[in-house]
């Protein structure tokens, strides 16, 4: 091993001197370089060693903390302003979802009056189709019913004993 070390320090000082002039002029710029970049730096840093932290255990535990008034003005203004912010914003969201629940209930109302117009329109049909003349002097052909004599039929608004049914007679104005 120790005869690797020697060989391979022999061989880089064979190369240095087999080296050209040139080569060695620009490994020295370089290095110059490099020691002109490290004093600069140098230079720019606090002292001739390295920066160290220590850890240094403060107690302050004995020290009581004074109370700032004007800390303590701008935190209630803080305070006050956030808690109207946060208050118009949930009127605003109150606002908002009641609206959308008064629009769920209108489109149910006149869902809900669709349907009662339907079945009004089939009861009025139903009405219509059960009182057609027709079709009640049919049934009573079925149930052996026959057509009545003249005098059997009564009708309401022309009674043949002569009475009357009360009726309201508005008066006239300015005679």
């Amino acid at each position: 091993m120790a005869t690797m070390v020697i060989g391979h320090e022999m061989e880089m000082q064979g190369r240095v001197a087999v080296r050209p002039a040139s080569a060695v002029r620009r490994a020295q710029s370089v290095a110059e370089k490099n020691r002109e970049l490290l004093e600069q730096q140098r230079a720019y840093r606090r002292g001739p060693t390295p920066e160290m932290f220590f850890a240094k255990y403060i107690d302050n535990t004995r020290l009581k903390k004074e109370d700032d008034p004007a800390r303590q003005r701008e935190m209630r203004r803080f305070t006050v302003v956030m808690g109207l912010f946060f208050m118009l914003t949930m009127v605003y969201v109150w606002q908002h979802f009641s609206a959308i629940e008064v629009g769920y209930n209108v489109e149910a109302q006149k869902h809900q009056v669709q349907l009662l117009r339907e079945d009004n329109r089939q009861l009025q049909l139903s009405e219509a189709e059960l009182s057609d003349p027709g079709r009640i002097d049919a049934l009573a052909r079925q149930l052996g019913m026959q057509q009545p004599m003249p005098g059997q039929v009564v009708r309401e608004d022309a009674r043949q004993d002569g009475s009357v049914l009360a009726q309201a007679h508005v008066p006239a104005m300015g005679r």
